[in-house]
């Protein structure tokens, strides 16, 4: 019989075979299950019920045209995705991506992805995600309520608060869900709370659901720095993006202590040497939907850099939450060199295979996306206990039971290290392990499905 390694390499050629071209769904496997040969040597089963091979191979993929029409009348055709990966442990569960890269290879990364995310959370949900390939920049609110309403026409039939429940992404926030929610309730003839997370407050949404990532992304680094005697206190940490994961960590940081000082959009990124103003930041990206340009021209403190790298800044922690592959490995040697002691992903897959590579080979914690940006997803499972109970829940309450799913999950993520490589700081293989294994108990409980 072949080695772990060996058997591992036969299901990525495969999977290449099987679908050419999806270079990021590609890397997305490629970076789980390099990572698993010492669980499947300590748990042959899984290789004798192919558990590989019906891990990488999504239950159903929906591929649907969205056709709308802008406020001069012209007509417009974008697509529509939607990856329903495993169902082993639950519902599907996934977010909504808007953005013009998104095609079925980001799809089907970013679902696989969740397939492990959401076991680390220890909730009863499964994994997916969807999205198309529109771009909501510029677009008023009508062309967006228009889109939202033809893109939910087609992903309707395959959804539902016991089969597939959607959340927001990237362009996709408590603006275009309740879009999207009317335009369900509308279709099915009912007020099915459930089927979709990141509501509106008022009707069925969750304390915490916008700040849920980038609180647990601060609560998993917290606990990854106290592994070393440290805490956030007087601590610089470089945010990359603006959107609701990168000022919730800001916030989360600024309220335990730490100096975050920078943030970026796709127009550039922002260095402020007195720290960030939350305030202003909020209100120019949440207010006004502006830029980070416009935050320099009110803070003289603040600079605008457009033409090197954000990674570039000598701080404490690294906390990239802006997108895929925005850390490099000429990044990562760069903080490693100004000394970094902790990296942890907000974003998902934003660190490289080489930035991967550089920092597991250094001395640096590094949190992967799956571990460390389990918050969100984790929120959206409790928003839909308090669905299913017609409960709202107190803020306390849901950031209690966010900070405790964090703290779980980092404890998973050690002991899964410890028992796979020996020691307990590898959290690229411990999450990855601890997320596989619970998914393939769950599959070889439930039968060749």
């Amino acid at each position: 019989m072949s080695t772990a390694n060996e058997y591992i390499e036969s299901v990525l050629d495969g999977l290449r075979v099987r679908n050419p071209g999806e270079l990021e769904f590609h890397e997305a496997v490629t970076g789980v299950l390099d990572s698993l040969a010492p669980v499947l040597e300590q748990h042959p089963v899984y290789r004798d019920a192919a558990i590989l091979e019906r891990v990488v191979e999504p239950e159903r993929v929906v591929h649907f045209r969205v056709p709308w029409v802008d406020d001069e009348g012209k007509h417009h055709v974008n697509r529509g995705f939607r990856v329903q990966f495993n169902s082993a442990l639950g519902p599907y569960k996934g977010g909504l991506r808007f953005h013009p890269t998104v095609s079925a290879s980001i799809i089907k990364f970013l679902g696989f992805e969740q397939i492990f995310k959401n076991a680390l959370t220890g909730q009863q949900i499964g994994g997916g995600k969807g999205g198309s390939d529109f771009d909501p920049h510029g677009k008023s609110d009508n062309e967006i309520m228009r889109f939202c309403q033809s893109f939910m026409t087609g992903l309707y039939p395959f959804i539902g608060s016991k089969r597939d429940i959607p959340a927001g992404d990237i362009g996709v926030g408590g603006r275009e869900i309740g879009y999207m929610f009317g335009q369900y309730k509308r279709l099915v003839g009912s007020f099915e709370s459930g089927v979709l997370t990141g509501k509106g407050l008022g009707w069925g949404g969750s304390l915490i659901r916008t700040e849920a990532t980038g609180y647990g992304l601060v609560a998993f680094t917290r606990e990854m720095l106290q592994t070393r005697g440290e805490d956030f206190e007087g601590q610089t940490v470089s945010v990359s993006g603006s959107g609701n994961v990168a000022i919730y960590s800001i916030e989360k940081l600024l309220s335990l202590g730490a100096k975050p000082v920078s943030f970026s959009d796709s127009s550039g990124w922002v260095y402020d040497s007195e720290g960030v103003d939350l305030d202003l930041l909020k209100e120019i990206k949440e207010v006004r939907r502006g830029r980070v340009s416009d935050y320099v021209k009110e803070r003289p403190s603040a600079e605008l850099h457009t033409d090197s790298s954000i990674w570039n800044v000598p701080v404490d922690v690294a906390l990239p939450c802006a997108t895929q592959h925005e850390l490099n490995g000429e990044h990562a040697r760069t903080l490693i060199k100004n000394g970094v002691k902790a990296v942890a992903e907000g974003a998902n897959m934003p660190t490289d295979a080489e930035g991967v590579e550089v920092f597991e080979a250094s001395d640096v914690l590094y949190g992967p996306g799956k571990a460390a940006n389990a918050g969100g997803v984790a929120v959206s499972a409790l928003e839909m206990q308090q669905n299913s109970a017609r409960q709202s829940w107190s803020r306390e309450d849901v950031a209690d039971r966010l900070d405790k799913i964090m703290e779980d999950i980092h404890t998973q993520c050690v002991e899964a290290s410890q028992k796979y490589v020996g020691r307990p700081d590898d959290y690229v293989t411990g999450s990855n392990a601890a997320g596989f294994v619970r998914v393939a108990e769950a599959m070889i409980s439930q039968g060749a499905v």
